[in-house]
């Protein structure tokens, strides 16, 4: 090219000059124009041949570029071909530009991008440790030319094959999935570092325990330990204690251990170690693992001592629950028999030693019911099962059992926290009894009131109509339905208004039944409703709590002149039920109460025959619950006389000690069981007192009652008497249980009986009688008292008696005398 250049060159220059009209300076020629134009179209032939030969040479190399270029085409589109038909990721970098991806045909690989943007991002779709690993190697790659070849896991758990490599100055990165025995490698590895992080977590966690662990190989040899066994040993390191194989269980310690596990089982002992210097009971685990063993040893020093403490704590409540009348079994969470009190073993006549042997609660019902003992159900496996399941997840359930010998026991279950259960076996033979006897006595009572011309309505302290008789829904036109819903005595206004419409009236009775006012009074009025009938109606409190109204129509009788007369003739007639009705319920109860006790003490002598220890027993119950239930019928009545204004007192010279000795007599026996001590301390000058001797030994003696059943076995009740001025004064105190500031208010009301711990439970009644007897006769009492450190209560009677039923006064003595005791009795 460059010689057709300067050819071109030379015949420009020469017709440049020609057409100039100038003369060349061509010496060599001559001056002939001819031989000019002669030498100029030679040289331009020349040219001419010149410029064809490189035309043709410059179309020979075109074609031979051209077929160069096809060539290395069809090499990059099979080079092309080949890359892209492995499955791969190809990236490609060279100094000053940025990575790119060169070839994208990896599918179908969890977790991978799908596209080159996202691919490049590496922290985005590699879990955090291959991510970690592979950045370095890529700087390493691109810095220093250093290639790699390493395995990375996706967020998605797969496994990519990472390569990098070097070509002078660029790098080829390579991303390929890992498949066959690769694969298996990379899983392995990934398995192999999960592993190592286990264990560095696991004895991580084990040097934090504060407990001792170690490690032993086949050879018997330590081969690990954490740093509570080097402390424990006193070692400095965990090597010093590797070196020397310091141990810490002793040898004879080590070979109880080494023989159980030759048997292939675990070691579980609790064995004393020495731990820093000190002696220590400890819990030691010895697991055997393929060659090797690991052990570990728990401080169960608290423990035993918390054991031995709650031992200690447990046995008086075992003694206690062994005294009480109801029937205790405790299960444990393998219902097993942990605790009986005697009561149970009598009340299914059971093998002592058998019972101590621990029995399950399924081998105790099997045992029952071959004894013939157990109620007599259709299915007995679906009885028993639905017993048993208790301990699982279903909720525990009370019943009630009708034994084949006519007792019934209600069966109390109740879930412990340890996953067991305790049964209380309550025999309610008796009460049930009692309970029937009642409702006969109140359906006699029932047609008794229904008899009665007079409307009769009973309100409980609730304030809803409990009793009521045909003749008060005749008076106010109200069904025996609707009464016999209990309606509260708002409701039962509200319908007799229709009748009477006096707000004023009404307002009285609904305030006697609903009010909680300590001085109920008797009260009475007369109705005349718009009709022209007359209703004379009497408000009455009862010694329960409960009200009795009655409504008498009185428009038959002299409507005006008699209308006095005949309010005092339904007052009496009131007055007279209510005596009549204490009468019956005297009769009614007392009698067959009276006939019981004598029966009872008849059976009990030996003339009349001989009972087994058994029928003995009974009979000291029967006669023992007729009496108390006596008692409590005594203390009604008193409390109903003393009501109805009809109690008199016999007044007359009280001798103190005689009184008091008196009073310890009914309460020495129950106080010999308790194991109690009376203490007596009675002034010099506190001798003689005008009062009814009887029921000042009454007051004594429920005084004294109360003390016994709060105090606690070996406490000592004390009781004294001095004179105040012109009042003798008598103190009862004891140790017990005490009674709460805030309950104190109520310990006078009638049938208020709470047992504030103890296993003491009254009627209610006998702080009530105290109360009104001591009021009867013009004195006081009071009570002091404080939880967990007794209760005293002092009573204060005149010394001249009741003035307006004094007898023959005593003559006046002198002051105040110390107090001197007279004696200890148990």
């Amino acid at each position: 090219m460059a010689l057709v250049g300067a050819s071109l060159a030379c015949v420009l220059v020469l017709a440049a000059g020609i057409v100039a009209g100038g003369a060349l300076p061509l010496p060599l020629l001559g001056t002939q124009p001819v031989a000019a134009i002669g030498l100029v179209g030679g040289i331009a032939l020349f040219i001419a041949a010149l410029i064809a030969l490189t035309v043709v040479r410059a179309k020979r190399e075109e074609r031979q570029a051209v077929a160069e270029a096809a060539g290395l085409k069809r090499s990059l589109a099979a080079a092309d071909s080949i890359i892209r038909s492995e499955p791969q990721i190809l990236l490609f970098w060279e100094q000053n530009q940025p990575l790119r991806v060169v070839a994208h045909t990896l599918k179908d690989i969890p977790g991978l991008p799908e596209t080159p943007e996202k691919f490049l991002r590496f922290g985005q779709w590699l879990e955090p440790s291959s991510a970690a690993t592979l950045k370095p190697a890529i700087d390493a790659l691109f810095t220093s030319g250093q290639p790699f070849n390493i395995i990375v896991r996706s967020i998605a758990g797969a496994h990519v094959e990472a390569e990098g490599r070097t070509a002078g100055g660029r790098a080829v990165l390579r991303f390929r999935d890992v498949a066959g025995h690769r694969d298996e490698v990379a899983r392995v590895l990934a398995q192999h570092q999960r592993l190592a992080r286990e264990v560095r977590a696991s004895r991580a966690l084990l040097d934090a325990l504060p407990i001792p662990v170690w490690l032993r190989g086949k050879d018997g040899r330590l081969t690990w330990v954490n740093n509570a066994y080097v402390r424990a040993v006193e070692a400095r390191s965990r090597a010093e204690v590797q070196e020397r194989q310091i141990e810490l269980l002793e040898q004879r310690q080590r070979r109880a251990a080494a023989r159980v596990l030759a048997r292939g089982e675990s070691y579980r002992g609790r064995l004393p170690l020495i731990v820093g210097g000190e002696r220590r009971p400890h819990d030691v685990t010895v697991l055997p693992f393929e060659d090797a063993t690991a052990a570990a040893a728990v401080d169960v020093l608290a423990i035993e001592k918390t054991q031995g403490e709650l031992e200690r704590q447990a046995v008086p409540y075992d003694r206690t629950l062994d005294r009480v009348a109801t029937a205790v079994a405790i299960f444990n969470a393998q219902q097993q028999l942990v605790f009986f009190n005697e009561a149970y073993r009598k009340l299914w006549q059971l093998d002592e030693d058998w019972l101590k042997t621990r029995p399950t609660e399924g081998a105790v019902l099997d045992r029952l019911r071959e004894l013939g003992r157990l109620p007599q159900v259709i299915n007995y496996s679906e009885w028993r099962s639905k017993i048993l399941a208790s301990y699982g997840d279903a909720a525990v359930e009370d019943d009630t059992w009708l034994l084949p010998d006519g007792r019934t026991l209600q069966v109390l279950a109740e879930k412990r926290s340890d996953g067991g259960i305790t049964y209380l076996f309550v025999d309610d033979t008796e009460r049930l009894a009692l309970e029937r006897d009642y409702n006969v006595l109140i359906g006699v009572q029932r047609e008794t009131l229904d008899s009665l011309k007079e409307g009769v309505a009973v309100f409980g302290t609730d304030g809803r109509l409990k009793l009521f008789n045909s003749a008060l829904a005749g008076i106010w036109q109200l069904s025996r339905r609707a009464l016999a819903e209990e309606p509260h005595i708002d409701e039962f206004i509200l319908q007799a208004r229709e009748h009477y419409e006096d707000a004023q009236t009404w307002a009285p009775l609904s305030r006697a039944v609903t009010s909680f006012s300590e001085q109920r009074e008797e009260f009475g009025g007369q109705m005349l409703r718009p009709d022209g009938s007359i209703i004379d109606y009497v408000v009455m409190p009862l010694p329960d709590g409960a009200t009795l109204m009655t409504f008498a129509d009185v428009t038959d009788s002299k409507r005006y002149e008699r209308a006095l007369e005949e309010r005092n003739e339904a007052l009496v007639a009131a007055d007279r039920m209510k005596n009549a009705f204490i009468s019956h319920v005297s009769y009614e109860l007392r009698t067959p109460l009276t006939n019981i006790i004598g029966f009872s003490d008849l059976l009990g002598n030996p003339h009349i025959g001989t009972l087994n220890e058994k029928q003995q027993e009974y009979l000291g119950d029967i006669s023992a619950s007729s009496k108390t239930l006596l008692a409590i019928i005594d203390d009604i009545l008193t409390l109903a006389t003393m009501d109805a204004g009809t109690m008199e007192l016999k007044q007359g010279r009280v001798d103190v000690p005689a009184v008091i000795d008196a009073a310890i007599l009914g309460v020495r026996e129950a106080a010999q069981r308790a194991r109690l001590s009376l203490h007596i301390a009675v002034a010099e000058d506190a001798t003689q007192f005008i009062a009814d001797e009887a029921r000042v030994r009454q007051i004594l003696f429920n005084l004294l009652s109360n003390a016994v059943g709060f105090s606690k076995p070996g406490d000592t009740i004390g009781i004294t008497c001095r004179r105040e001025g012109a009042m003798m004064v008598f103190t009862v105190e004891d140790q017990g249980v005490g009674i709460p500031k805030e309950e104190q208010w109520k310990v006078f009301d009638r049938f208020e009986s709470r047992s504030h711990g103890s296993g003491h439970r009254g009627a209610g009644l006998g702080l009530t009688i105290v109360k009104s007897l001591v009021e009867l006769h013009g004195g006081t009492v009071s009570l002091e008292s404080e939880p967990g450190r007794g209760t005293r209560v002092t009573v204060r009677l005149p010394v001249q008696g009741r003035p307006d039923k004094a007898a023959q006064g005593l003559p006046q003595e002198g002051p105040e005398g110390p107090l001197s005791a007279t004696g200890s009795r148990a």
